[in-house]
């Protein structure tokens, strides 16, 4: 018998070829609401400036609105910030990851689990 706690349920969404939101991505979001900044962000995360910011784009590009405003410089403006879209966003990502976790709660998890390995055979012969 597994542990269920091995299991692990993400929720990626998909625009195109481009994920959209996952929970990295959600991660990031945080970290700007936090940080204020892209960058600031990004080193909270142990992630490149130029990471972070690719992130950034492709969320921008995948939703119908930015999630993330920058302002450039070094005046008090500066920096990144959610949209009001990029906050919604956000809170129905993680009410849908909050979802999800309650339905591992239950018995098709639980014989995933139990049927689940530790760790993956060396052959299919074995």
């Amino acid at each position: 018998m597994s542990d269920p706690a091995r299991l692990k349920i993400k929720i990626q969404i998909h625009s195109g070829d481009e994920i959209a939101m996952g929970p990295g991505k959600a991660d990031l979001l945080d970290a700007i609401r936090q940080h204020g900044s892209i960058s600031a962000a990004g080193r909270a995360m142990s992630m490149s400036y130029r990471r972070a910011w690719l992130l950034v784009d492709v969320m921008n590009r995948c939703w119908d609105a930015p999630l993330v405003q920058t302002a450039p410089g070094r005046a008090a403006t500066s920096g990144a910030r959610l949209t009001e879209l990029g906050e919604a966003v956000l809170a129905h990502y993680r009410a849908l990851q909050d979802s999800i976790a309650q339905a591992t709660r239950g018995p098709d998890y639980d014989v995933l689990a139990a049927r689940l390995l530790a760790v993956p055979r060396t052959s299919q012969k074995d």
